[in-house]
C-alpha cells in the first residue's frame, strides 16, 4: 500500500507540476476575460460602451483587438499567419511584451506599423527580428469587397518590418503576429467602433463571476463574455480528463496491493480461530468480532499510506530543491515539474481507506461465522 500511494501521490504531482505550467503559458497570451460577438466576427462598441466596462469594480485595463488571416512575406520565403492588431493597452493586458526572444516590443504607428512576430512564424520568414534590415509584405483580404475580374482588388497589401519576436507556446508562437491596431483596421475595412475582441485585466482578487455578469448584463446576449477557463475549454476538459484517467489507473495498483491484505488477514484469521472462539465465549457478538478484523485491515492501509504519503512528499522536496529527474529534449524547463495538491491526498486517502474496508470485509466475515470448538481433543 505504501509503494501504491507513493507512486499515486507522485505521478498526480508530476501531471499538476505540468498542468500548472501549461496555465501559465496560455494565460501570458490569453487575457482574463475577453468579450465577443456571439453572432459575428466583428463586434461594435463604441467609446462609451468601452468606458463604462472599464469604471466596474474590479477591471483593472482594458485592451481593443482584431485579428485576421494574413499572408506573409519575406523574399522567397512565405508563411500563413493571424495578424492580431493591438492597442497601446495590450501589454498590460496580457504578458506577450514579458515573453520576447529577441528584439523589442514595439508597434509603430499609423506612419511606420511594426511586427512582433512569434517565434515559429520568425524561423518560416527564416528572419532574425531585431535584425531585419527589410520590411516584409502582408497580404489580407478586404471586408467587404468581392473578388471580380480582378482578383487583387479584394486583397490588401502593405510593408511593415519586425521589430521583436516572442515565444509562449507553440500554440501561438506558429501562428500569431502582432501589430498596430489603427493600421490593421485601416487595411481591412473595419469602421472606428469595430473589433474582433475586447480583452480584460482584472485587479488582484477581483470578483471574476461578478464582474462577468455585471459586462453581461450591460452588454446583452449578443456579446460573449469569456473568462480564461471559457476560452480555453477543450484545453482544459482535455487536462482534466487525463487526470482522472490517470487517477484511475493508478488506482489499481493499490487495488492489487489490496490483493496481499486479504491474504494477510485470511492467514491472521485462521492463526486467530481460537482466540475468536474465547471473546465469543466471553460474550462477544460476531459484530464485534468482524469490527475488530476490519479495524486492523484498515489500520494495516492507513499505516501503509501514511508512509507512501511521506515517501512521496521527500521525493517532491528533492525534485523541486535539486531536479534529480531532468526533463530531456527542447523545452521551456528542464527538469519534471511537481506540485503535491491537498485536495488529492485527501482524495488518495479516501480511496485507500475504501480500498481497505473492501478488502477487509471478507475476512472480517469469515472470521466472525466461524465455528470452533474449544474442548481438548
Amino acid at each position: 500500500m505504501a509503494i501504491g500511494t507513493a507512486a499515486l501521490v507522485i505521478v498526480l504531482s508530476i501531471f499538476n507540476g505540468f498542468e500548472g505550467l501549461v496555465k501559465q503559458l496560455y494565460s501570458s497570451f490569453y487575457p482574463d476575460i475577453r468579450i465577443t460577438s456571439a453572432t459575428q466576427k466583428v463586434l461594435v462598441l463604441n467609446k462609451e460602451a468601452l468606458q463604462k466596462i472599464r469604471s466596474i469594480n474590479g477591471v483593472a485595463a482594458y485592451s481593443c483587438t482584431v485579428e485576421e488571416n494574413a499572408h506573409i512575406q519575406n523574399g522567397t520565403f512565405r508563411a500563413n499567419a493571424i495578424l492580431k492588431g493591438v492597442d497601446e493597452h495590450y501589454s498590460t493586458v496580457t504578458g506577450v511584451s514579458s515573453n520576447l526572444t529577441n528584439g523589442v516590443y514595439e508597434l509603430g504607428d499609423d506612419e511606420s506599423p511594426a511586427l512582433v512576430l512569434g517565434s515559429g512564424v520568425e524561423n518560416a520568414l527564416n528572419l532574425l527580428s531585431d535584425r531585419a534590415i527589410t520590411p516584409v509584405t502582408i497580404y489580407l483580404p478586404k471586408r467587404g469587397v468581392a473578388a471580380g475580374s480582378n482578383p487583387l482588388e479584394s486583397i490588401a497589401t502593405f510593408n511593415s518590418k519586425p521589430r521583436g519576436a516572442f515565444a509562449i507556446q507553440q500554440d501561438f508562437d506558429n501562428k500569431y503576429v502582432i501589430t498596430n491596431l489603427a493600421v490593421l483596421k485601416q487595411m481591412i475595412g473595419l469602421n472606428e467602433d469595430e473589433y474582433s475582441a475586447v480583452e480584460l485585466k482584472l485587479q488582484q482578487g477581483a470578483d471574476e463571476k461578478l464582474i462577468i455578469q455585471t459586462i453581461q448584463q450591460q452588454l446583452g446576449n449578443q456579446y460573449l463574455v469569456e473568462n480564461r477557463y471559457q476560452q480555453n475549454r477543450s484545453l482544459f476538459a482535455v487536462m482534466q480528463l487525463e487526470k482522472w484517467a490517470i487517477y484511475g489507473i493508478l488506482s489499481l495498483i493499490l487495488i492489487v496491493a489490496a490483493f496481499n491484505m486479504i491474504g494477510a488477514l485470511t492467514m491472521l484469521v485462521l492463526e486467530k480461530q481460537q482466540d475468536v472462539q474465547i471473546l465469543k465465549a466471553m460474550g462477544a457478538t460476531n459484530r464485534f468480532v468482524q469490527r475488530i478484523f476490519l479495524s486492523e485491515g484498515v489500520l494495516l492501509a492507513m499505516t501503509g499510506t501514511i508512509i507512501g504519503i511521506a515517501l512521496a512528499l521527500l521525493f517532491c522536496l528533492l525534485q523541486v530543491t535539486f531536479k534529480i529527474i531532468p526533463l530531456e529534449g527542447s523545452f521551456v524547463i528542464d527538469y519534471y515539474p511537481v506540485k503535491v495538491m491537498i485536495t488529492d491526498l485527501l482524495l488518495i486517502m479516501a480511496t485507500v481507506l475504501f480500498i481497505a474496508v473492501i478488502a477487509s470485509w471478507l475476512p472480517s466475515v469469515k472470521a466472525a461465522r466461524q465455528q470452533l470448538s474449544l474442548k481438548a481433543q
